[in-house]
């Protein structure tokens, strides 16, 4: 095995304390939350199983993503209908300009604040 791999492989976590396998190696039976929610599943306040760990060669920096056991996972809590209102709400303020009052249809830049068209208008009147 590389020394790459090598520095990430720890299958009875005697070095890092849980099972440490090398990015995109993990066993069987194991998933990250993203791959959980892929799935409809949720970790379910189950404790961390295991880590994937892979080493930046250049910066010599460590990504790590924990693992959780998908038998021990609980499906995700559906969205109720005041849930889907508050989302809804949300996104509503995202893509109302605070200047216009108008829903863009868009989420506006938090960069700028404002949308495309007041940003138009401000850099005519900076620029005369």
């Amino acid at each position: 095995m590389p020394t790459a791999y090598a520095k990430c492989f720890d299958p009875y976590g005697a070095r890092y304390g849980i099972p440490t396998y090398p990015w995109r190696l993990a066993p069987d039976g194991y998933a990250t939350r993203r791959q959980l929610r892929a799935r409809g599943l949720r970790p379910g306040g189950q404790p961390i199983a295991a880590q994937l760990m892979r080493v930046n060669g250049r910066c010599g920096t460590v990504r790590v993503a924990y693992l959780y056991r998908e038998d021990l996972a609980k499906p995700v809590r559906p969205m109720t209908s005041r849930k889907w209102g508050a989302l809804a709400l949300a996104m509503l303020a995202r893509r109302t300009c605070p200047r216009c009052r108008l829903d863009v249809g868009y989420c506006i830049p938090t960069s700028h604040g404002i949308c495309g068209l007041c940003l138009a208008a401000e850099e005519q009147r900076t620029a005369a």
